[in-house]
Parts: structure tokens; sequence; C-alpha cells
């Protein structure tokens, strides 16, 4: 199932409730698939809060789910002139004590005048061959199929490499143009860096994943041409930390994010 139509299959339950059966085709092992996660959270938030930019989200990824069907609840923490605090859970049935598998922080706010304007520039990749990720059943997660990614630098999972440093060139074939949601997907495509160390298979996922949206132009875009930059800035005890950039068609930077992995290794 492509992902516009995964996402048309939400449903709105009420103000800030959602809930979505996922298909195994949109899974990673046992869990959902993170990005679809916060996805998830994100539609609840978006029913309090329809109109004003996202500027942060983070997610603490807590339990996989115990059946295919899951649920979202949104309330608002505090709601002020410019910025709008935003509590989400993503829960394994519908009733509201039902067991939590993902907290969410949403922060929206509205633009404000400012003297100081930075972004980030998108830094060249020496010219190299790219290797071009096949989705193989069985072997691969299953929502990866729904992804086109090449590497442009770092290693591959359970390679044994040492390179810190992860590029891929991503896109997400099939979609036609992206929303803050196609986004978020994409910027949690990249598996951990420390995998890529390791000469043999082991399963790692995500503890905490912040995103910072640098910009509220994020509809509209082809889903094709997108780069993510990943560092891996230390690793220890079998819990990695890592950052990444996602990079737009143009160049341009969208999202900065940072996240706490852990790897059974």
């Amino acid at each position: 199932m492509q992902f516009s139509e995964l996402l048309g299959q939400v449903e709105t339950l009420g103000e800030g409730v959602v809930a979505l059966t996922v298909p195994d085709d949109w899974k990673q092992g046992r869990a959902v698939f993170g990005g679809l996660q916060t996805v998830l959270t994100l539609l609840a938030m978006r029913t309090l809060v329809p109109a004003v930019p996202v500027r942060t989200l983070q997610t603490t990824f807590i339990a996989p789910p115990s059946s295919s069907r899951v649920y979202a609840r949104a309330r608002i923490l505090r709601q002020g002139k410019s910025a709008t605090h935003v509590e989400a859970r993503l829960l394994d049935g519908e009733d509201e004590q039902a067991d939590t598998l993902a907290v969410v922080m949403g922060v929206f706010g509205s633009a404000r005048p400012s003297v100081v304007s930075l972004l980030p520039v998108m830094p060249p990749v020496p010219a190299s061959d790219p290797f071009h990720f096949r989705y193989r059943p069985g072997a691969s997660p299953t929502f990866t199929q729904h992804f086109s990614a090449s590497w442009l630098r770092g290693g591959l999972p359970f390679k044994g490499g040492n390179d810190t440093q992860a590029v891929l060139a991503l896109g997400m074939p099939g979609e036609t143009a992206s929303t803050e949601a196609h986004v978020i997907a994409l910027a949690d495509y990249i598996p951990p860096v420390a995998l890529s160390f390791m000469k043999t298979p082991a399963p790692g996922s995500s503890m905490t994943w912040m995103l910072e949206f640098l910009t509220d132009q994020m509809t509209g875009l082809p889903l094709e041409g997108w780069r993510v930059d990943a560092e891996m800035s230390a690793a220890g005890d079998g819990y990695t930390s890592q950052s990444l950039v996602l990079w737009g068609p143009q160049g341009q930077p969208v999202v900065l994010g940072r996240q706490n992995m852990v790897i059974f290794g």
C-alpha cells in the first residue's frame, strides 16, 4: 500500500483521536515503522491544531503493539499567542488506559519577525559509485520496500565498516507530492549507523527521536531527489547517538534530527 493510500485509511474518531489498522508492509519487525508512529500522533495533533506550522516533534518509543490496530490520542498542554504545546500517545487499544506504545511532544509555532536567520548548506559528497538498495523479502524491514535508497557515503548494515557518517539519496516511488507526513517518513528511513560496524546481523531500535523543522514549506515537493546525512557521534554499552539532516529535492534544509538508539550486538 502506497504511503498516501495508507494516510487515506487513517480514521478520525473524534477531536484529538485517530486510528489505523497497519498493514504488514508498513512494519519494522514486530513494531510499526517508527516514522509512521510519529505521523499518526501528528495527525491526532492536527485535529486540534490544524493550521499552525509544526516546529519540533519529540518521540519516545516504548513498546511494539499487540495487534495491527493502533490509536493516537492528543491533548493541548498549553496554547499561547505564538506557540502551542501538544502531547500525543500512541496506544495499543481504543481505551485511554490501553498500553502506551509511544509518547510524542509537539510544538507548533506561528512565524515571527527576527533579525537572526541562518540555515545549513548542503555539503557536496565526493563522487563515487552509489550502492542502490534493493528490498529483499525476509531480510529487509518490510517498510523499506516503499522507498528508493542509494548509499552515497558510508557502509551498509552488517558490513563491518568504521565510517561514522552515512549519506543516502532517498525517494518514495509512486508518490506524487510531499506532505509533512512524507517528510517525517523520509527522515526515519536511515538505519542506525552503528549497524554498519557489525559483521553479522543484529537488531536495533530507536528509543528517542527528535525532529526540528527548518521550514513550513513541506508540501507539494516531488518525492525524489531527497538526501539524508547522518552521523553517529557516540556509542557505548549498546546505546548510540546519531544526528541527521534531511535535504529537500533542491538541496534545501528541511529537518534536523537527533536519535538515541539501542543495538543488540
